[in-house]
């Protein structure tokens, strides 16, 4: 007797992140019109604006979503915004929030700047490339540095990756300093879940002299997106209602609580 097998669910809700550093002027004004656009579309999420840019993640039905993203990149200040898409069943988020903040990704360190000049970055399928043969294309050992907090690389990280155990982005300038010289002699690849905080701590690492430092284009997310999970162990922890992501992209975790699907300055880390 043929067994039927259960069917998995239909992936219809449409997922993305992405983030832009550019000065905004009117992060206010933006914040009116950008609610009332993501509310008249359905959508739900968080987008978090402030004077040195945009940083948003947002679900719904894939036109209401490409809509939005459309709406954005005709604004000259997001013409070239990149984001990063997976799929899921439900939605993962409860409402949808729209907050201005001193910083899109929070580090305390005003002098970082990426709208006036980021690091230089690698792609995944570089990335990739270098760790198949075991090194750069100069022949340079390279290091991956985990930038996000202990708990998210609990769930699964790069194979060899050097994670200083930290349990906020805050605390990343102070454990620069104190593990600065376990990065010398190699080039350092920084990552996080969607490229955010790496675009930052790569920029601080080349200001306090770190000689060859790369940022992952696209984080965790874009290289599961590109090349799959290949030197790449467990899940990627994603702040909603998904909890973690497998390199497939699809949702691996339980649902996730309500604050960390709702609150701004959790649900947005990327």
């Amino acid at each position: 007797m043929c067994r039927s097998l259960k069917s998995r669910p239909v992936q219809e809700i449409l997922n993305i992140a992405a983030y832009k550093f550019v000065a905004i002027d009117d992060p206010l004004a933006l914040r009116d019109d950008l609610r009332a656009r993501t509310q008249a579309a359905g959508l739900m999420g968080t987008i978090l604006l402030a004077p040195e840019g945009i940083n948003l993640f947002l679900a719904g039905a894939a036109d209401a979503v490409r809509g939005f993203v459309a709406f954005l990149r005709a604004d000259a200040r997001f013409a070239d915004l990149e984001t990063k898409e997976s799929w899921s069943a439900t939605q993962p988020f409860r409402r949808m929030l729209v907050k201005v903040k001193r910083e899109i990704i929070r580090m305390d360190r005003p002098a970082i700047q990426p709208a006036a000049g980021r690091a230089p970055g690698v792609t995944a399928a570089t990335l990739k490339r270098w760790l198949d043969q075991g090194h750069d294309d100069a022949g340079q050992p390279v290091a991956l540095l985990d930038t996000r907090n202990a708990f998210e690389v609990d769930h699964g990280t790069f194979d060899g990756a050097i994670d200083w155990r930290i349990d906020k982005f805050t605390e990343f300038p102070q454990a620069l300093l104190e593990h600065r010289d376990q990065l010398a002699g190699k080039t350092i690849v920084s990552f996080c879940t969607g490229g955010i905080r790496c675009e930052k701590a790569a920029i601080l690492m080349r200001e306090a002299g770190v000689a060859d430092v790369l940022q992952l284009e696209g984080g965790i997310l874009k290289y599961f997106e590109e090349v799959g999970g290949a030197h790449y162990t467990g899940d990627c922890f994603v702040f909603d209602g998904r909890r973690t992501l497998g390199p497939d992209l699809a949702a691996t975790g339980s649902a996730a609580s309500a604050r960390a699907a709702e609150d701004p300055d959790i649900a947005i880390k990327r």
